[in-house]
């Protein structure tokens, strides 16, 4: 059935607008007192709702009550939210001045999460998992990208992306697994950086492929990981795959931006310490520059030099990199608010980097933006103002048009 949603004070279909570079609020198209048509889970027109009402009289009116401004869904292409246990005593010690090494020492990091993850069966995590995805959608984010990499084992990986599998099926929001198999070398490993990629590689995703549990392959670039050049061999050959490819890049050294470039990534993430050479590489290709706010506040380091990817010609999205340890708030919206202050991003930049391009992160082309044929991953925002939402920094809270 037909069903026109409306009307609403102002939709911001973000139309129109470039994929790569700067963006000015002028460039917005506003649609005053609009409505969407929509079918079956897609859209199939936007525009004046008494138009639309008029051309449509057998179609369901739902009715919009007051002031309200209509956004597509947003896109987090960056989360670590398949986990289990809490890492608030790193927390603590991070406030405290510890560094990463001194609470890696202490039994904290990346690899205190894959114990507590190891630990809960498929079930606790396929629960855990929905109600973080939950209280995402309820925030006006109906696309969520999942990465694995709490396993670090071809058993524990499986399970972790048969856990993103099974919650799918179980939320309406729609869900995109990453395999981080990559995240570091497991420490219950017995061998060399090179040895345990070639053994992802070997082992784990040809059972990725035939279980058909993700389509993209993420590594994390740094001195406490993976180097460039290992990195390298192991993208090209997943690549070779099939897979997609992304990379954690430029975190807290650079070379990671340059490997994700030469390799034809889809997506550079993290990017806080990439300099004016990293920037100049990433504004003139076609990789996306994913910024991660909220790693910046929970980790207190500066934030990704967004205004100046954008200004070298970036495609730049942001997303939210919710995980227990360095990022553990999960707020995109607060999050790209925030960023916004420190870094001078117009309101456009911001909607922009949340859906569209955001979208372009993850190979997707059916949403992000609110025109006929695309889903109708809907938020209504309750103000008479689009400028209102940045405004409140978070507090402005949506819902999501069924």
């Amino acid at each position: 059935m037909k069903i026109l949603h409306g009307p609403f004070t102002q939709i911001l279909p973000l139309t129109g607008l470039p994929l790569k570079g700067a963006l000015k609020d002028y460039q917005l198209q506003i649609i005053p007192d609009g409505g969407i048509m929509v079918e079956n889970g897609l859209i199939l027109a936007v525009g004046d709702f008494e138009t639309l009402r008029k051309q449509n009289l057998s179609a369901q009116i739902n009715e919009t009550k007051g002031d309200s401004v209509l956004l597509p869904g947003f896109i987090d292409c960056h989360t670590h939210i398949c986990f289990a246990g809490s890492r608030a005593k790193d927390y603590a010690m991070r406030i405290q001045g510890k560094t990463y090494l001194e609470i890696a020492k202490a039994g904290g990091g990346i690899w205190d999460s894959v114990n507590q993850t190891r630990a809960a069966d498929e079930a606790l995590l396929t629960e855990l998992l929905l109600k973080r995805i939950e209280r995402h959608l309820a925030e006006g984010v109906t696309t969520i990208e999942v990465k694995s990499g709490y396993g670090l084992s071809v058993e524990q990986e499986l399970k972790q992306l048969r856990a993103i599998k099974a919650a799918s099926t179980q939320t309406k929001a729609s869900l995109v697994a990453t395999c981080l198999a990559a995240h570091m070398v497991p420490k219950d490993f017995n061998g060399s950086q090179s040895e345990y990629l070639k053994h992802v590689l070997t082992d784990l995703l040809p059972i990725i492929k035939k279980e058909d549990l993700a389509n993209r392959v993420d590594i994390f670039i740094e001195e406490s990981a993976f180097n460039a050049e290992n990195a390298t061999i192991y993208l090209t050959k997943a690549k070779q795959m099939g897979f997609d490819i992304t990379v954690h890049a430029d975190q807290f050294t650079t070379s990671g931006s340059k490997v994700a470039v030469n390799v034809g990534a889809v997506s550079a993430d993290h990017l806080e310490a990439s300099r004016d050479e990293e920037i100049k590489l990433l504004g003139n290709s076609n990789t996306v520059a994913v910024t991660l706010p909220g790693a910046s506040l929970g980790l207190g380091m500066p934030y990704a030099p967004a205004r100046k990817l954008l200004d070298a010609g970036a495609c730049l999205a942001i997303a939210s990199d919710w995980n227990p340890g360095s990022a553990p708030m999960g707020d995109l919206l607060m999050q790209a608010a925030v960023m916004s202050a420190a870094e001078k991003l117009s309101a456009a930049e911001v909607f922009a980097g949340l859906t569209y391009r955001a979208a372009k992160a993850l190979n997707l082309t059916d949403r992000g933006i609110l025109a006929a044929g695309m889903r109708a991953d809907l938020q209504v925002y309750p103000t008479n103002d689009y400028k209102e939402i940045l405004y409140h920094q978070g507090k402005l809270r949506s819902q999501i048009v069924r």
